[in-house]
């Protein structure tokens, strides 16, 4: 989304098909018998006409009350981004919306980004909330392709916690935290009364150094640009849903939560035409493309048959009747980059140990400006749109 652009209200594909359908349906009653326009290009230009107008409709939460679909990261979230937080701190620094704010002082170029954490439950396959907390913070940094230096840690713990579980979360922060080379330089301690909180919420922030000559952005994004992700979705996403054991469903799935800053150093330095990097935690792969139509006012258009998805992801998302292209990773990443510098960003990515099973999965496209479409592995298209809330709740 570019700058000061006002974001969709929830469901706006869907009134925008819906006045669509009651306008032909208008038109036949007032022409019948007369001849009736071919389906095809017509038909879509009409939707998609109707589809840009809602989605430069003004921004409003339509809700009296914060529901848990403000949290998941889809439209619900955006919209209460852009009409009540954007609203009010406006500025140019907060309006392009990426990962991390890049802050010019005299020295040089600084990255500087802020995150909670809340995933439940707190320790689960291949991780846990600390660990989850440094990773997360590291990847946004390096999503500005900044060299991550140091973070804050803020702990909200809830009465009866327990010492030895802080203990061991604190423990798997500072080992993530030396992972990436980083370092935890301030914090704060709040306690809430019992029932007041689920244990332990942490909030983190972090600064890094960004190259002069690195300039990312989703709306750098141009036509013909190559679509690329360092490695299967939905791994921790589905890992979280299965921790809670709700589901009678078992599947060897782990969490690939991981610092990304390595990976994302050798991709800038072998491939100079890397336009944008995001990496798809909440609402996923999708809610990125999305995120990239609507900033750069381009298409996007994807391969079912080329995003890389586990078996056993796949599998469990059929099972609880998700699509994984919703689901969220924590060690994965979205690149756009020039076609150009497409073949060289591809072997630096698998040349990396997180990013050996990198894969093409699309490319920009002129139009229609602000919509992703899927090739479906049956041979037809369809528009993958974000949805309004998430349907795995705290999964970081």
């Amino acid at each position: 989304m570019t700058a000061g652009q006002d974001a969709p209200s929830a469901g706006w594909v869907e009134e925008a098909l819906r006045e669509h359908g009651r306008a032909e349906e208008a038109a036949r009653f007032e022409h019948r018998g007369s001849p009736q326009p071919l389906p095809g290009t017509v038909r879509e230009e009409l939707v998609l006409e109707r589809i840009d107008r809602a989605r430069r409709a003004r921004p409003r939460v339509r809700e009296d009350r914060i529901t848990m679909s403000h949290g998941a990261g889809g439209k619900a979230t955006q919209t209460l981004i852009e009409a009540v937080f954007l609203d009010a701190f406006r500025n140019p620094q907060l309006e392009s919306l990426e990962d991390a704010a890049r802050l010019q002082l005299a020295a040089g170029t600084l990255a500087f980004t802020t995150d909670s954490y809340v995933v439940s439950p707190l320790f689960f396959p291949g991780g846990d909330i600390g660990d989850l907390a440094v990773n997360g913070t590291v990847n946004d940094l390096s999503m500005a392709g900044a060299v991550p230096l140091y973070l804050s840690a803020g702990f909200i713990l809830e009465e009866g916690f327990e010492v030895s579980s802080l203990i061991a979360i604190t423990a798997s922060m500072q080992a993530a935290a030396q992972r990436a080379g980083v370092r935890i330089v301030t914090g704060d301690t709040k306690v809430v009364e019992k029932g007041k909180a689920d244990g332990c919420y942490i909030n983190t922030a972090g600064v890094g150094v960004i190259a002069q000559s690195v300039d990312l952005g989703v709306a750098h994004a141009r036509p013909d640009d190559v679509i690329m992700v360092s490695g299967p979705i939905g791994d921790h996403g589905v890992t979280i849903m299965l921790a809670r054991g709700e589901l009678d469903i078992e599947a060897d799935v782990i969490s690939d939560t991981a610092p990304l800053n390595g990976l994302v150093a050798d991709l800038l330095a072998a491939a100079p035409g890397v336009r944008a990097l995001r990496d798809a935690t909440r609402g996923g792969v999708a809610t990125i493309l999305n995120e990239i139509a609507a900033a750069a006012g381009v298409g996007v258009l994807v391969s079912e048959d080329d995003i890389p998805v586990r078996t056993e992801v796949r599998g469990a998302a059929e099972l609880l009747g998700i699509d994984p292209m919703y689901v969220a990773c924590e060690g994965r990443l979205v690149a756009v980059v020039s076609p150009d510098s497409a073949d060289q960003a591809l072997a630096a990515l698998r040349a990396h140990p997180q990013g050996r099973e990198a894969a093409i999965i699309g490319r920009v496209t002129a139009g229609p400006a602000g919509l992703v479409q899927l090739k479906t592995a049956f041979g037809g298209t369809r528009i993958v749109d974000l949805l309004v809330g998430d349907p795995l709740p705290r999964i970081c």
